[in-house]
């Protein structure tokens, strides 16, 4: 029995060294992968190499136009109150806080222009007392020098001083297609520099309330692009592309109850943007009326009887708007005779980020049934 068995392993052992070494092809005994080579079907192997191509492609394209957008803040923690052992009479003494520097990465943006025009997301940028800086794929770092927070959106631009830069192109946002390639590039978690991700367009016309976990900034959005490429904190203001290298959307939140599920503001609003800039004359100043408003839609307007348009909760104190005579609870419902509607986005803030600081504008309101004109000439938002 022990003689069968090791006559059994050297005939497989002399099958083994004889595919291994092809010592007798005419027998038909030769290397397996030889004979038959692992074949995917229909040229996927061809087709994963364009794919991976395309994407190494669009990474490395974009790199050099993608930063990471930094904060800059002192904060000073709250007092304490102590027992004083040196007051004969008891009793506590306060403590003042210690003052903290904050200087972390939280967000990402995309180079919109050579000279330093930069785009990320108005909730990056939101702390108007904190200072901002930029680092470059080239590890160079900027000052901000100026934001301009657009009013509607949750999108914001910046201005470095430096020249020289690689904008990125925009693509168009109305042309998406669901299961097109998506990559998004940023800085995840405020660490990870130059992250790279990939995915597919899973959703359009999604309606979300994004939100930054370091600034505490909340804000609904309309028609938002949702990909399964993955997004994390800190990746807010980054690009999302196309195969083509071009910027379709601008990433901007993340669903927390689920996994593979971002969403990222359609290019089309940083052009509408990068338009209303250049019609100001690039300049960062912002016009503003100076009032608090409530829109009122169509339906409230007709169960309540009153005209649709802007209804002002307050008036900032000094502002165009008490200067003209608008008080509170008078309802806008013109200006520049286009109705002021929240019908696609016709809203007061739409007509006023339009206009130029100097600009004066008509304003047509109604106020306990009786409607009033008045002109204004705006000025540049405190």
């Amino acid at each position: 029995m022990k003689r069968v068995f090791f006559l059994l392993a050297v005939i497989f052992l002399f099958i083994a060294i004889s595919q291994t070494y092809n010592l007798f092809p005419q027998f038909g005994i030769s290397r397996l992968w030889r004979e038959s080579p692992i074949q995917l079907p229909g040229g996927e192997i061809k087709q994963i190499a364009e794919e991976e191509s395309t994407v190494i492609s669009v990474i490395e394209n974009a790199l050099p136009s993608v930063v990471t957008i930094g904060i800059m803040k002192t904060t000073t923690g709250q007092g304490t109150l102590e027992f004083d052992p040196f007051n004969p009479f008891g009793g506590f003494r306060r403590v003042p806080g210690t003052e903290r520097k904050i200087e972390q990465n939280i967000g990402s943006g995309f180079i919109v222009a050579g000279n330093g025009l930069i785009i990320t997301n108005k909730h990056v940028v939101a702390d108007t007392e904190a200072t901002y800086k930029v680092l470059t794929n080239d590890s160079k770092t900027y000052n901000v020098e100026n934001i301009y927070r657009d009013p509607l959106n949750d999108l914001a631009l910046l201005k470095i001083s430096a020249s020289g830069l690689k904008p990125l192109p925009l693509g168009d946002s109305t042309k998406l297609k669901l299961g097109q390639m998506a990559v998004a590039i940023g800085t995840p978690l405020g660490e990870f520099t130059n992250t790279a991700t990939t995915g597919i367009v899973s959703g359009l016309g999604r309606g979300i309330t994004a939100g930054s976990p370091f600034e505490g900034f909340v804000e609904k959005l309309d028609d938002v692009i949702q990909t399964d490429a993955a997004i994390s904190p800190g990746n807010s203001g980054g690009p999302l592309l196309n195969s083509k290298g071009e910027v379709i959307g601008v990433n901007t939140a993340i669903a927390q109850e689920g996994q593979n599920i971002g969403f990222a503001i359609p290019v089309n609003l940083v052009k509408e943007l990068l338009s209303n800039f250049e019609k100001r004359g690039s300049s960062f100043e912002r016009p503003y009326l100076g009032v608090r408003y409530q829109m009122i839609d169509r339906k409230t307007a007709i169960m309540n009887d009153l005209p649709e348009g802007a209804y002002v909760e307050s008036v900032v104190d000094g502002s165009p708007a008490e200067k003209a005579g608008i008080q509170a609870e008078d309802i806008i419902v013109e200006i520049n005779g286009k109705k002021v509607s929240v019908q696609d986005k016709q809203e007061l803030g739409f007509y006023i980020a339009e206009a130029r600081v100097g600009d004066r504008i008509t304003v047509k309101f109604w106020r306990r049934e009786d409607q009033q004109t008045v002109s204004v000439i705006l000025e540049a938002s405190p």
